[in-house]
């Protein structure tokens, strides 16, 4: 007998119209901001610290996450504890890229942020004596004074 031969599966898909595309996923967006948070935020190491600093001129450490998730689109407060108030708090060791870390370096309290890379990697303004660098929060001064991550995209 011979073969038979089999039709390939039907599929389908939501009609396209000409000139029109399809909505993106909200996780397709949220990954989009999220790598354009991630990207931003690295092309401004070296830019040095500056208190109250908010811009490319220099940077305090929220000025510095504030920048960078407004150049994607993403208002943030201004103020370190204020920024810990939003979003969805994440177990540390499950930070991903995009994520804000916040660290108690004057006190009990968040007084300092920076944006998870993936990994233990973070990048931040970190003192009057920095510029914006990548750091690891495996470090012993950083993981003994991480006191959250806060997703703020894709929640």
């Amino acid at each position: 007998m011979p073969p038979v031969a089999v039709a390939p599966p039907v599929t389908r898909s939501q009609p396209t119209f000409p000139g029109s595309a399809p909505a993106p996923s909200k996780d397709a967006a949220a990954q989009a901001t999220l790598d354009l948070v991630v990207r931003t935020a690295l092309q401004l190491r070296g830019t040095p610290y500056h208190n109250g600093g908010s811009d490319p001129r220099g940077f305090d450490c929220s000025g510095f996450t504030q920048y960078v998730f407004a150049q994607a689109g993403r208002a943030l407060p201004r103020d370190t504890r204020e920024q810990f108030s939003r979003g969805e708090s994440i177990a540390v060791g499950q930070q991903q890229a995009g994520d804000l870390v916040f660290f108690a370096t004057t006190g009990p309290d968040a007084s300092h942020v920076g944006i998870a890379l993936g990994g233990d990697d973070f990048v931040h303004a970190p003192s009057s004596r920095g510029v914006v660098r990548v750091e690891s929060m495996a470090l012993p001064y950083w993981s003994r004074r991480i006191v959250g991550i806060r997703r703020v995209v894709g929640n």
